[in-house]
Order: structure tokens, then sequence, then C-alpha cells
């Protein structure tokens, strides 16, 4: 238990638990009716009282949460003990995570843990040979493992767990007819939908890896990504439709000159003009399921994902089979995924949260629910409805499209228990929105980590008080100091960067186009334990209770709809156009929390039109190079850029003149 509140905090806190009661008895009250009554509930709140409690555990969740169980299993009274034995008894921890999760081997582990020599030196399930796709098929084969459904046709698709692994099969199957042997890297180039996700899980069953490239990016970044990962082939579709606008991919894919690439079409949709060696998705997929598999090492890569530093090209992180260990872990410990879920996060193969989805849900024998379709719609509000979803992930972007479009409408919600949310900072007054569309019977965990991590760092759980835009907790299994420059700990109530405590299960221990020792440790302070500490790049403030909140990034990576970017890999597309000298790209929250927004600051040059015709022509130039997701929200023409002595461009300098402009 944490220490106690002050008279007055608890009081608040009683008097919010009192309302939200009783709406729950009342007709449907507009939201803005909320947020009026919980800023006056809260307005004499105290900084040592924490952040205002919008939610707590009720007897019921308590019973029947994972955490509980595995509270009693190792005689745990409270959360706090057992967070502090899952970092002092990693090896025991994470053993007991692989048995309740019911990981499958091949050949059993003589050891969990070998700490090693360095920083990066450790080996997890020694002497273990495993296929981490094995794992995911344990329900029985008629219990459903996807519910699916498309904006642009009406009614749900069920596929069960017996017919998704034949399908794997016969993807594995067909890769072993291309003479793809185990090793080769496959890019999967496709929105999320139960194709995508037989090709992820066929790909890793046959021994091979997949590269994750989000479909919203560019035949130029396909391109690069095909290149850094030295891909053999490509799965891709012949297009989708989002928001009734056709996107065709397969042109991307022969203008980025990739290789062998496999299409799928839509039913109903006439055959693709497919270029000479290219063939269709059910030519390679064949009629047959076949169980085949490879056996593996753990530390033998899987998947290769992509993710942006503070350097022109994204880092390329490999993916292991002892990653999905923890992103099940993740999603049954702190997401409070149990086999009776339906679990619905709007995401892409692309990106980390797609991989995670797959491994998370289908390890904890839950159902995946994918829309293939605009997830800011209404009509992806009446699907998580319709298919019953239980667990909502999210991205404060999206929560913000869904609020300003009225996109969920009265009642819609109320079979969602918990709320998850990653990508990028949030929102107090957006957050709770979210929980009034599930009557406030569902908290907000939230969910900072990264691809390197294979899932979350800092977080929360089922088990203690939610207050929106906060996390609760580091992850089990896993500590983390907050330092300032100057390398002290921060106390409560001061922002710094975050260092994390290694090992862990998930944390990546080399990168395919960087020297991985120097991007996570160099330079890093010590532990209090003698262990080198682990750079991450995020910035957080402590709050009293426990509490934590996420204050952006500490490098020039920015998050732009859940989509992390560095700076220069959009200056370096800006600085093409003729009318910009140079350029800086910050991102921005403009009301001092919430998503992030880009802003170029441009020296312009004499060729430049004016600059609301350059930020028009900029946009359409980082959307066609780049991302069309990627929207410039404001342009500020400057004489010069602050520099360093050493001529680094000072984005922090920036940062700070956006503030007070503000």
């Amino acid at each position: 238990m944490r220490n106690a509140r002050s008279t007055r905090g608890q009081q608040q806190d009683a008097k919010w638990a009192e309302y939200v009661s009783a709406l729950r008895g009342e007709a449907w009250t507009p939201f803005e009716e909320h947020w009026d009554r919980y800023l006056k509930v809260f307005s004499q709140r105290q900084n040592d009282d924490g952040p205002p409690i919008a939610w707590s555990p009720s007897p019921s969740v308590i019973e029947n949460a994972n955490l509980t169980a595995l509270m009693r299993d190792i005689e745990c009274d409270s959360y706090g003990q057992l967070h502090e034995w899952s970092v002092t008894h990693r090896d025991l921890f994470w053993d007991k995570v692989i048995r309740r999760l019911g990981i499958v081997f091949h050949d059993l582990p003589h050891k969990i843990l070998d700490p090693g020599q360095g920083p990066s030196d450790e080996q997890w399930l020694v002497g273990a040979r495993l296929n981490c796709v094995d794992s995911c098929f344990q329900p029985p084969r008629d219990a459903t493992a996807i519910i699916a459904a498309r904006e642009d046709s009406p009614g749900l698709c069920r596929t069960t767990y017996g017919q998704l692994e034949d399908l794997v099969d016969r993807v594995a199957q067909g890769l072993m007819r291309l003479g793809l042997s185990p090793g080769a890297g496959v890019v999967l180039y496709m929105p999320m939908t139960v194709d995508c996700v037989a090709a992820y899980l066929g790909v890793v069953r046959a021994g091979c890896h997949v590269v994750s490239v989000a479909d919203s990016f560019s035949a130029d970044e396909l391109r690069r990504r095909i290149k850094i990962a030295g891909a053999a082939a490509v799965v891709t579709v012949t297009g989708y439709q989002r928001g009734g606008r056709w996107i065709s991919l397969y042109d991307k894919v022969c203008d980025a000159e990739a290789p062998l690439s496999i299409v799928v079409r839509r039913a109903g949709d006439s055959p693709p003009s497919l270029r000479r060696g290219d063939m269709e998705w059910g030519d390679f997929i064949g009629n047959e399921p076949e169980t085949t598999r490879a056996i593996c090492n753990p530390d033998e890569t899987t998947n290769i994902l992509f993710s942006s530093g503070t350097t022109g090209d994204p880092k390329a992180i490999p993916w292991t089979h002892l990653t999905p260990i923890k992103a099940a872990m993740d999603g049954f410990l702190h997401q409070d995924i149990h086999a009776r879920d339906v679990v619905a996060w709007p995401t892409n193969i692309g990106w980390m949260m797609g991989p995670w989805l797959i491994y998370a849900s289908l390890i904890n024998g839950a159902t995946i629910a994918l829309f293939d379709g605009a997830p800011t719609t209404p009509g992806f509000a009446d699907f998580v409805a319709d298919a019953g979803v239980t667990i909502l992930g999210v991205v404060p972007s999206l929560v913000r499209a869904w609020r300003t479009r009225n996109a969920v409408g009265e009642g819609l919600w109320n079979r969602i228990r918990v709320f998850s949310s990653t990508g990028e900072p949030s929102s107090r007054e957006d957050y709770l929105w979210l929980m009034s569309r599930a009557a406030y019977r569902a908290p907000v965990i939230e969910y900072c980590g990264g691809t390197e991590i294979g899932g979350g760092y800092l977080t929360g759980t089922v088990l203690q008080d939610a207050s929106p835009a906060t996390f609760t907790t580091p992850a089990l299994g896993l500590d983390l100091v907050v330092f300032d420059e100057g390398g002290e700990t921060q106390p409560v109530g001061e922002e710094g960067e975050v260092f994390l405590d290694p090992p862990s299960i998930g944390l990546s221990q080399c990168l395919l186009n960087r020297d991985h020792d120097e991007v996570y440790f160099s330079g890093c302070p010590g532990a209090s334990n003698g262990r080198t500490l682990r750079r991450h790049g995020d910035r957080a403030m402590r709050l009293p209770f426990g509490f934590f909140r996420m204050q952006g990034r500490a490098d020039d990576t920015m998050n732009l709809g859940g989509v992390k970017v560095s700076s220069l890999e959009i200056e370096r597309v800006v600085n093409e156009h003729a009318g910009v000298a140079e350029s800086a790209a910050v991102g921005f929250q403009s009301e001092g929390e919430g998503a992030e927004e880009l802003v170029l600051f441009v020296v312009v040059s004499e060729t430049a039109n004016d600059t609301k015709q350059l930020r028009k022509e900029l946009s359409q130039r980082i959307g066609r190079h780049l991302n069309p997701l990627f929207k410039v929200s404001r342009l500020v023409a400057m004489e010069s850029l602050p520099r360093t002595a050493s001529n680094k461009v000072m984005r922090r300098v920036l940062r700070d003149r956006l503030r007070l402009d503000k």
C-alpha cells in the first residue's frame, strides 16, 4: 500500500468516486459536465497528494487479476513487494512468468539467466531450443483467434486458432517451396489483416525473419529498409481502402524495385498485373497445410524492426524468440489479458505494437480484433462494440480524433474493461474523456517502452489507482532511475532523463546497423548495484505516491501520430527543397501535454515562395518521401538557427521559444 494521502486529498478522491457512481445510474451526461466537475473537485489538489484518482480497482477486479494469482504464488502482500521481488530475483521472476504463460520448448533451458561479463552480454534460457510461434497455438483449435472486419464490407469474420495455424503452416511451406532457407528476411508491407498475422507467424515458424515496414511509408523508405535488412522477398497487398480512399501498395513495391513479391488481393478484386517473377498469395500458400517448424536458439532473429534515432538512417533492431515472452508478460500482468478477452489495438505490422499485439494476445489465449479501415471513424467504434472488445489499445492522437469527431456513441463501449495507451504523451482531459466512454469502469494503463525493449518499461496495473495521463510503476522485471543533466537522481516533482536498470528478457542486445553498446551504454552512469545503466532517451517526472508523468524525448526524436521519427530524417527531406537554406524540425506539445505537433524552423533561400506556400509544399514533400501521416502544423521563418560551439543545432532552444510564444 502507498502512504496515506492527506484528509483533503482522500475527500477529493471520494467525491469524484461518488460522482462517477451516480453517473452510472443516470442518462448519458455530456462530457463537458464531467470535465467541469473534475476540475471543481480537484481544484484545491495539493502536489503532495499526487495526481487525482479517477479510477480505483474494485474487489472483483483485484480478485480476478492475473497479478493477484502471481502475488499469492510468491506470497507477496502488495504490488510494491512484487515489483521489488521481480527486480531482485530476475531469474526467478522470469521462470515464474514462463511457466504461467506456458511457453512451449523443444529443449528446456537448464539455466534461466547467465549474466555474462558486459552490459549487453547476458544470456537468457541457456540451453533451450524453441520456436516462439508454437506458444501462440495452445488454446483449443475451435477457439476464436481473430475477429476481423473491413470498413467497406459489413459483418464480422471469425478465424479459429486451428484455421490460423493451418494458414501459418501453409505460409511456412510456401517459403520452403521458394527456396528461402532459415535466416532469410521477408518484408511485410501490408495492413494488419488475418493474412498479415498468418504471414508474420509463418515466416517465423519457417526459421526466417520478418522485416517490418509500415504500409504508410513511401517507396523510397521501403527501398532503404529492404537494403538495410538485405531482405530476399516481400509480402504485400495490391492496395487497401482507408476512409473511403483507395491506397495502392504494390505500385510502391514496384517503384522501390523490391525483390520477389507475393501479392494479396482482396476478395472480389480483379487479378493484379504482376512483374515477372512475382506471384499471388493464393498460388504461394497452396492448398494443404503441412506442419513445418524450425527449432531455434532463443537469441536467433525472428523480426527486424526499425526505430528512428538521432541519425538519418533508422536503427534496425532485431527481435528474437525471447522478445515474445516480454510482450506476452506485459500483456498478462500489466494489461491483464485473459483467455476470454478480445484485444484491439489499431496499429501496423511496421511498428512494434503490431507484432506485440500478435504475441500478447495469442500466447495468452485471447482473441485479436482487427479492423481493416480508418480507426478514426464511427465505423471503427461500432466494430469495437460488435466484436465485443474488452481491452482496447490507443494512441493519444487517435483519442483526440475520436473526441473531436464525436465518433463514439452513447454506451457503445460498455464491455471494455481496460484501455491501454502508448506511442506518445497523453492529455489528461482527453483521457478522462476516454474513460467516460466506458462509464469509468475501465482504467487507462499507460504503456511506455520501445522497439528495443519488446514492450514497456513504465506502465500501470489493474491493482493500482489510475489517474489520466500518468503511470504507476516500472514494468515488472525492470527498474529505472531518473537523472538530471549532472547525473544526480531527481527527487519527486522534478523531471529528468530516464535510464533503465537491466537485464531483462526483451531488451535488445545488438543492432543491425549500429554499435549497440555505443547507442545504449556509452557514457551512461552506473546503478547503485554496480551494473551499468541503459540509455533510453525519454524524459519523465516522478510524482508523489509512485506516479510518473512522461515529458517527451531527451534526444532529437519525436512522436507524430504514434510514429517515432528523428529530426534529421525530416530535415534531410526538407533541406532538398529549393526554398530552404537550412532547417530544424522539432516536436512540440501545444497544450503542454498530449500529442506532439511538427514545427519547422526554416532559414529560407532567395528562391523561396511565401511561407504559407512553402509550408504546404514541405508538407507534401514530407508526406511523399517519408510518411503521409506527418503534417507540418507550423512553419517559422528565421534568419539563422541557434547552434552550439561545435555547430550542432540547439533544438531545445527552439522548443523553449515555442513555449514562450504560447
